[in-house]
């Protein structure tokens, strides 16, 4: 006997015959005698609709009524998922996030974990039935409803099996396993049998879409292994665990290509310290996550200034302008454009630490392809660019069959 935490997705319980198919996946291991804590995230599409709902009201919705209707999207599914196992004779009991024990910080719509406190998962395990979890949600010390940001039922999941040191953590999605490329856009990417954390969070912070980032950092400090597979076969899939001796000789795991960034550019910035400091802290505190920075030194009569260029999640864009626009009259640029057309290609890889020449090589190919670069970011085992977006599925592949064949 096993406690296994399960995560389903969204397309994995897209419609009530996936979810029926879930419930008897369900079922098989219930039956041979193994605990089970089940996550699930929204029907497929059921998020998005909320979002336009919210947004066909105001642009800009109040992000504690925003967590107020996201959070019900989790709530159909899990009834659903309750029901379908009861139709199988299996006992099965719905929890909401609170009710499992998640306690979160503040920060609507993309709250943290704080702890988790499984006690009513546990009663509920010993007493023989499957806890079917909502993913994505849980609540703060006060009784506020929060989510934790797309992707988070991956991180209820890890959180979960932490907490209660399960033996086994699945996370199903529509896809068997981490692949080397999106399959979709490279038709030639093969599924991986074994990735370390480092290479799984940044894929998954560079664009990659089978895991949340947070869940892999997540994972990655507490030690949880966990298996990325699909709930639509019964193919083996990819394990994430610690990094071995043996992942350092393959130097490119994988490519990624986020198509949900936007870059803000402010024209005219006065080169005087303290200027970027005031700038990030405003974009931090209104919990704007920035990812790429660059800044060019104008030369000219007059004043020293700066043209400052960053990259936000697309979702992020309108909250990010308006935070800007509130500093102009203080700091005094010029102007602030905005560009969504644009596409983060990465390579990832822990054997890039140990091999030169990886970043000459992914420039090589994409001026070989008429692919003009706007922004470079790296780290010990990344290489992102930002470039355009109407060529950025054809620098992907051409990038690809680089580096991967």
């Amino acid at each position: 006997m096993a406690l296994i935490v399960q995560k389903y997705g969204g397309t994995s319980v897209a419609n009530t015959e996936r979810i029926k198919n879930v419930a008897r996946r369900i079922a098989r291991y219930h039956q041979r005698g193994d605990q089970l804590v089940v996550v699930v995230s929204a029907m497929s599409g059921v998020t998005d609709g909320l979002i336009r709902l919210a947004k066909e009201i105001t642009p800009l919705p109040n992000e504690r009524e925003l967590d107020m209707l996201l959070a019900t999207g989790e709530q159909q599914t899990i009834a659903l998922t309750a029901m379908a196992l009861h139709a199988l004779g299996i006992p099965a009991v719905s929890l909401t996030g609170a009710q499992a024990g998640i306690v979160t910080d503040g920060i609507h719509t993309k709250a943290r974990i704080r702890n988790i406190t499984p006690k009513a998962v546990r009663e509920l395990l010993n007493a023989g039935s499957v806890v079917i979890v909502a993913g994505f949600q849980g609540e703060t010390p006060d009784g506020q409803i929060t989510t934790l940001g797309r992707g988070g039922s991956d991180l209820t999941a890890i959180a979960l099996a932490a907490a209660l040191k399960a033996d086994l953590c699945q996370i199903y999605t529509d896809v068997d396993g981490v692949y080397t490329a999106d399959p979709r856009i490279v038709p030639t990417a093969r599924k991986l049998e074994e990735i370390s954390y480092d290479e799984m969070l940044e894929l998954a912070s560079l664009g990659a879409k089978v895991m949340q980032s947070r869940s892999v950092e997540f994972a990655k400090k507490f030690g949880v292994v966990f298996e990325v597979r699909s709930s639509l076969n019964d193919n083996p899939g990819t394990i994430v665990k610690e990094e071995t001796k043996s992942m350092e000789g393959i130097v490119v795991r994988g490519v990624s290509l986020d198509k949900n960034q936007a870059k803000v550019t402010l024209v005219g910035v006065p080169d005087r310290p303290g200027v970027a400091a005031r700038i990030f802290r405003a974009l931090a505190d209104a919990a704007i996550n920035v990812d790429m920075i660059v800044q060019n030194i104008s030369h000219g009569d007059g004043p020293p200034t700066t043209d400052l260029s960053f990259t936000v999640d697309k979702a992020d864009l309108a909250k990010a302008r308006h935070v800007i626009e509130g500093l102009q009259p203080e700091l005094g640029f010029r102007q602030i454009l905005a560009h969504e057309n644009i596409g983060k290609l990465s390579i990832v890889g822990v054997g890039m630490k140990s091999h030169s020449g990886v970043a000459a090589r992914m420039f090589e190919v994409l001026a070989r392809e008429g692919i003009n670069i706007d922004m470079i970011s790296t780290s010990e085992i990344k290489i992102s660019v930002v470039i355009d977006l109407a060529r950025a599925e054809h620098a992907m592949r051409a990038v690809h069959a680089a580096f991967l064949g």
